[in-house]
């Protein structure tokens, strides 16, 4: 997951690891029905950290665009529908997107990580990067949303991007980078 290569990245000034919660998969889930990523990210990370010692991290992230009104936005995972593929989420995606040119077709990835301990909310943190939504995919990396959506800086999607690149220009690397600062503010 890019948390923990980022965390490794990071490791030397945090002295720590990040590791899945210790049985994880046999806690009650937490239903993400909120409106909002930062509700989302915070509801999760308040219900497991209720269940696990130590600091918790969760976020909820997704894609975003204007024209459509926010979508696929908090349901970016759910977009085509919750036993979707990623290619089915992009195909619904661009057949929403057909005609729409220039402006019309910005869109931004957004991330929000939540970290708790025992129940209390420590730091809320964001942060997003902007882009435009192609055509047609290009690249095979990453995941989701990742070969439509268009990074201008690089000039390539997020498909394209190394694993490198994408570590430092995403969403998620942004908003851990100021969730580290968080932290060490807090030292």
């Amino acid at each position: 997951m890019e948390y923990r290569t980022l965390a490794a990245a990071a490791r030397a000034a945090v002295q720590s690891e990040l590791e899945l919660a210790p049985g994880f998969d046999g806690l009650p889930t937490f239903e993400e029905n909120a409106p909002t990523f930062a509700e989302n990210a915070a509801g999760k990370a308040l219900h497991y950290s209720r269940h696990c010692e130590g600091l918790l991290l969760a976020d909820d992230s997704g894609l975003v665009v204007p024209e459509l009104g926010g979508a696929p936005g908090v349901f970016s995972a759910r977009y085509a529908g919750p036993e979707a593929t990623s290619l089915q989420r992009i195909e619904k995606l661009l057949g929403e997107m057909r005609g729409k040119t220039g402006g019309e077709r910005a869109a931004y990835f957004v991330c929000v990580i939540a970290l708790a301990k025992e129940g209390r909310a420590i730091a809320v943190v964001t942060d997003r990067v902007e882009g435009e939504i192609l055509n047609e995919p290009r690249g095979a990396k990453g995941f989701g949303y990742d070969p439509v959506f268009y990074f201008p800086a690089l000039k390539k999607s997020f498909g394209e991007l190394s694993a490198e690149e994408k570590n430092h220009f995403s969403h998620r690397g942004k908003a851990f980078q100021r969730l580290l600062a968080a932290l060490f503010s807090m030292l």
